[in-house]
């Protein structure tokens, strides 16, 4: 009797305990996390943030007008000049050499002129005495208006090789900072091959392209906010300055140009940015609405959506059919089915099954 009363109290106790364990599983539910997008109208995308590079709005690249070999060379990486400065020189051979070839010309011309002056007022003499025709005094004045042209003509001359001469001294343009440096002192440069950058704004600039979806929306003057990732936490105030009228064939995207407001000298050329604008004012589309098109599934029944429901611990997806219109930028435009404000799920779809419990990401 009492090994009867010991067994059963043994599987009483096994009884318990499975099924207190099975009443813990059963309380362990699994919740497969879930991105979502709330439903929105077609063009109602306001804030966009696109990437640019910084640079000052005046930048020159520094260049001789003429030919030889680099003699004098004072420019370095980062170094602040003043405008009429000299930076550079070159040896200025063959100028030199032109100019003494035209300053011989023109010593020649002169004494040209002078022979031709004497000649014209000997047979002018003879002439007013009458023993010299009036052909003569017609050819000696021809004589002397020819070498007159032929002298001013030597001291223009003279006047280009002394500008050539010039041409191989580089000076600063305006103030501002060596931004590059391409060549060296002894270094053999040609007319305009560039040997050092100048940037020499005082306003920071932004460049960046901006695709056709958006690029209607952007107007001259309009107010975008800058950020660098170089600087971080610190935001600037810009306005748009340029908007190109014709996309570029190398990026398929429109050329933008806008200007910091409120520019630091932490902000460096070259500098990668971020640049965000507001189309809040746009005319959006309050008709098509539009959903990510990885947010639409397939099945044998058609398009569909998985559409959140419910909130905290009672949140579920259900299936739900859509008709599609075009794929547009920001998605597939949706004809029936959806209405705005509406949550869908916008990842997994193929793991999500209809009355699945979830929780939101």
């Amino acid at each position: 009797m009492k090994l009867v009363t010991k067994i059963l109290i043994v599987l009483i106790s096994v009884g318990l305990f499975y099924s207190c364990g099975e009443d813990k599983k059963e309380t362990e539910k699994f919740l497969r996390p879930v991105k979502y997008q709330e439903v929105g109208y077609l063009g109602g995308e306001k804030i966009r943030s696109f990437s640019g590079t910084a640079q000052t709005d005046k930048i020159i690249n520094l260049s001789f007008r003429n030919t030889g070999i680099i003699t004098l060379f004072d420019i370095k990486l980062g170094q602040k000049v003043k405008k009429g400065q000299l930076l550079a020189k070159l040896d200025n051979v063959q100028s030199r050499l032109s100019y003494e070839q035209a300053v011989t010309q023109l010593n020649s011309a002169e004494s040209q002129m002078n022979t031709a002056k004497l000649s014209l007022n000997r047979v002018r003499s003879l002439y007013e005495k009458g023993s010299s025709s009036l052909s003569d005094y017609e050819a000696a004045k021809n004589a002397y208006k020819t070498a007159q042209e032929s002298y001013q003509s030597a001291k223009r001359g003279v006047a280009i090789q002394q500008e050539q001469i010039q041409y191989g001294y580089l000076y600063a343009p305006e103030d501002g900072v060596i931004a590059a440096v391409t060549s060296e002192i002894d270094e053999n440069v040609s007319p305009g091959e560039a040997v050092a950058t100048l940037n020499a704004g005082s306003d920071m600039e932004i460049t960046l392209g901006i695709p056709e979806s958006v690029i209607n929306g952007v107007k001259t003057d309009m107010n975008v906010m800058v950020d660098f990732s170089s600087l971080p936490g610190k935001k600037f105030g810009a306005k748009v300055t340029e908007v190109a009228p014709a996309v570029d064939a190398n990026t398929a995207t429109y050329p933008v140009r806008v200007t910091v407001t409120n520019p630091t000298d932490e902000i460096k050329s070259g500098m990668a940015a971020n640049v965000t604008f507001d189309f809040g004012d746009r005319k959006a589309s309050t008709t098509t609405l539009v959903v990510p098109a990885n947010a639409v599934g397939e099945d044998s029944n058609g398009r569909f959506v998985f559409v959140i429901e419910g909130e905290g611990e009672n949140t579920k997806v259900k299936k739900q059919q859509v008709s599609i219109g075009n794929l547009t930028a920001e998605g597939f435009e949706i004809t029936s089915g959806l209405s705005a404000g509406q949550r869908i799920a916008t990842a997994g779809l193929q793991t999500l099954l209809d009355g699945q419990e979830v929780k939101l990401q």
